[in-house]
């Protein structure tokens, strides 16, 4: 698990590509051995190579990348998938995410966030879920200003016996939902400073922020 300081990084202006833009070129070979090494250095659990296959070999299109602008070196990926839930709704997943810790703070992971969000609304998805530790503040903060609620707390859900909330963002009317807790007023940080989706999304000030590995391939 990622520490809870760092030092700002150099500012850059990240290429964004899907997966799948590049899956068919001289990308894949050294980009899935690279997206395996920055997913892995501070995840909450260990993921083999066929959890990685699983998620871009059949939606290659939800895997979006961050590529540093002068070197190509992916520094931030997102890893999704869209499939129908139950029988009932088409639900968009987000099973990981990651930037280099060289870069966090930059919003490349709300970035990264926006990008698959917007892809699965082109998909028809109905709704959005993800798990995050719940001590996870600034992880929270960006996915909850982006619409996500909290609709279930699952008690030592990692392996390394972190809970963790199920966040779900309902993108149609008529979906049936409920929040865990009552409802709160944002607080300050989360109105108008930048945290929205419209503008380079999601910046954040903490290593455990915008950019930490928090979520779970795993889906109930």
């Amino acid at each position: 698990m990622a520490s809870t300081s760092h030092q700002p990084g150099p500012n850059i202006n990240p290429r964004y590509v899907a997966y799948g833009d590049e899956s068919q070129k001289h990308y894949e070979s050294p980009f899935l051995p690279a997206i395996r090494h920055l997913i892995s250095t501070d995840l909450s659990e260990p993921y083999s190579i066929y959890v990685y296959r699983y998620f871009l070999y059949q939606w290659p299109d939800l895997c979006f990348m961050a590529l540093d602008e002068k070197t190509d070196a992916l520094i931030g990926v997102i890893i999704s998938k869209i499939e129908p839930h139950r029988g009932g709704p088409n639900r968009g997943y987000i099973a990981m995410l990651a930037t280099s810790q060289k870069y966090r703070g930059q919003g490349i992971a709300g970035t990264l966030v926006q990008k698959a969000l917007d892809r699965m609304v082109e998909k028809g998805a109905d709704e959005v879920a993800l798990e995050t530790e719940v001590d996870n503040i600034p992880s929270l903060r960006i996915y909850e200003k982006l619409g996500f609620l909290r609709t279930k707390r699952l008690h030592r859900y990692y392996l390394n016996g972190n809970t963790a909330f199920r966040l779900v963002l309902y993108l149609k009317s008529g979906i049936p939902w409920k929040q865990v807790g009552p409802p709160q007023q944002p607080p300050d940080y989360l109105q108008g400073d930048g945290y929205g989706a419209a503008a380079s999304t999601g910046s954040a000030t903490d290593v455990r922020n915008e950019d930490s590995n928090l979520h779970s391939e795993r889906e109930p």
